[in-house]
């Protein structure tokens, strides 16, 4: 697997300065919010979708420096990512995201709701002073979307019957819609055509929706340890994802499983058991390369410069984590 550092060379510099900048950008008044904030920003993230952004804008912009907008732009598409994190921890009572305490459990729930409420406050002020009427539309659309995706999704719990589209509805609104929206948005900021930043939003839809089809994936198929938190804990707190849903088609007795809520002894073990010895992770896999597909045929309308072949590269990344 290629390692992010070196994927990211065309932008490495500017990752580093928009580490730097969120955390003068969150400016927290209160101390324990400027310490969840900081908290946050240090906990390692691989800054996927700020990348994306950058390597888009400098993409469309070639023989032109980026602006301070499209810089602006990664920022915010960072603040709003966190946020969600810190929403989706509270709901899922989770303690530990990339193997580092979660600001639910080292603060506690309040604090950690108040902090993604903050962070999606100070994207919003940011974003508004953009001064740019259809990326305010569309990062703010990205927002709407994520709570759109945290209600389906706890609606959804334990729920058999939800279909393969409503799963990937659901996908698309809590990780594909800001990687869409965000890239289309740095190429309207480089002023380019209505028919290029289509390709743009189709290229981050398309990886977004594989992006989450992997970690779906990996939720069954790695340790603990790699993942940061426990093997099969989407399926053990009832959201049912693409390798669960393609297994209960050949084994209906997860359902049964699922639909009493694992309640009694090795009704977990006996579903991730299920699960691995069908053809669901399969699927899944085909799946995921399906959307990696889709959105490279998307970059055809870029021209060839060193940051439109790490977009390339970056579908081969997200694929390559489940081999």
């Amino acid at each position: 697997m290629i390692p992010t550092t070196s994927l990211f060379a065309p932008v490495d510099d500017d990752l580093r300065l928009l580490t730097d900048n969120l955390k003068n950008l969150v400016g927290a008044r209160h101390p324990i919010l400027a310490a969840a904030a900081e908290h946050l920003f240090e906990a390692g993230g691989k800054r996927v979708r700020p990348a994306i952004v950058l390597l888009v804008s400098r993409a469309t912009m070639l023989d032109r420096d980026i602006t301070p907008r499209h810089r602006r732009l990664a920022e915010i598409t960072e603040m709003i990512h966190t946020a969600s994190l810190v929403h989706d921890d509270v709901v899922d009572e989770a303690e530990l995201r990339r193997s580092v305490p979660t600001v639910n459990s080292l603060f506690d729930n309040r604090v950690a709701v108040l902090a993604g409420d903050f962070l999606f406050a100070q994207s919003s002020w940011y974003l508004a002073n953009l001064d740019n009427l259809e990326v305010v539309k569309l990062l703010s659309e990205v927002i709407r979307d994520f709570a759109e995706g945290e209600i389906q999704q706890g609606i959804n719990r334990f729920d058999t019957s939800i279909s393969l589209e409503a799963y990937l509805e659901k996908s698309y609104y809590k990780t594909a819609s800001l990687i869409a929206n965000s890239a289309k948005a740095a190429g309207v900021l480089s002023e380019q055509s209505a028919e290029v930043n289509h390709h743009l939003y189709n290229y981050g839809r398309n990886l977004g929706l594989a992006f989450q089809i992997v970690d779906d994936i990996l939720d069954f198929t790695s340790p603990t340890e790699v993942l940061g938190k426990p093997s099969g804990s989407d399926l053990i707190s009832g959201n049912i994802t693409a390798p669960a849903l393609f297994a209960m088609k050949e084994n209906p007795y997860i359902e049964v499983l699922i639909e009493r809520e694992f309640s009694q002894e090795g009704d977990i073990e006996k579903a991730l058991d299920f699960i691995h010895s069908s053809q669901g992770i399969l699927r899944s896999k085909e799946l995921a390369n399906q959307y990696g597909q889709s959105a490279l045929k998307h970059l055809d309308c870029l021209a060839s410069s060193p940051s439109k072949e790490v977009l390339i590269e970056l579908v081969d990344y997200v694929l390559s984590r489940i081999y």
